[in-house]
């Protein structure tokens, strides 16, 4: 009769290393978790909340009419500024619908806020593609573009830049900086807000910024 080999039995300090080790790796997991949490919502409050005469300037384009329009149109008024093209594939058009939407929660307060769609496409985007283009989101939103020459110094004072995908002839795409720019009414910024946003949280941060009676 052959004898059953018989199991070894494994230390208990043995068996409980990796049981450590597991601890270790889920303790690690979580607080890396909680720091991207912690610096995403930094990130948001420097973007809200960050003041800054670094970003922003005079502009003077030209809308779906033909009238040259400049900051000096909305003084007294809020201004939220969003750079895009119309033959954005899917950015663009998302952010405007969010916006569009972040205006209906909004309401009254929302009315001191006049929302612009500048276009860094001047070579297909004319002043009346820009107007029909943002006619398909809101009527409130103003639609403004103009020569290369025009909209260069225009995207250089906020920062915007932008790369063409070259070799896709008239149907090319192009990459350019995402963000709204909310500026007070002489034209200086107020805040940043992330495109990704929710148009809750673009309500949400836009309550924030604005005077509570505006």
């Amino acid at each position: 009769m052959k004898r059953r080999p018989t199991r070894k039995k494994i230390p208990a300090k043995r068996a409980a290393a990796p049981l450590r080790q597991d601890r270790k790796a889920l303790v690690l997991m979580v607080s890396i978790t909680f720091a991207l949490l912690v610096g995403a919502a930094a990130f948001r409050t420097f973007l809200t909340s960050h003041h800054t005469t670094a970003v922003g300037g005079p502009y003077a384009l030209f809308d779906g009419q033909g009238r040259r329009i400049s900051q000096l149109d909305f003084a007294g008024r809020y201004t939220l500024i969003y750079f895009g093209y119309t033959h954005c594939v899917d950015v663009c058009p998302l952010t405007l619908e969010t916006v569009s939407s972040a205006f209906d929660e909004l309401s009254v307060q929302g009315e001191s806020v006049t929302p612009i769609f500048i276009s860094v496409d001047p070579t297909r985007d004319t002043p009346k593609v820009v107007e029909d283009y943002v006619e398909n989101f809101s009527p409130r939103i103003i639609g403004l573009t103009g020569t290369a020459d025009q909209l260069q110094p225009v995207m250089e004072a906020f920062h915007v830049k932008m790369q063409h995908h070259s070799g896709m002839g008239p149907k090319y795409l192009i990459d350019h900086s995402s963000l709204l720019y909310l500026m007070d009414g002489r034209n200086h910024l107020v805040g940043m807000i992330p495109v990704d946003s929710s148009a809750h949280q673009i309500a949400r941060d836009l309550k924030r910024l604005l005077p509570a009676h505006s």
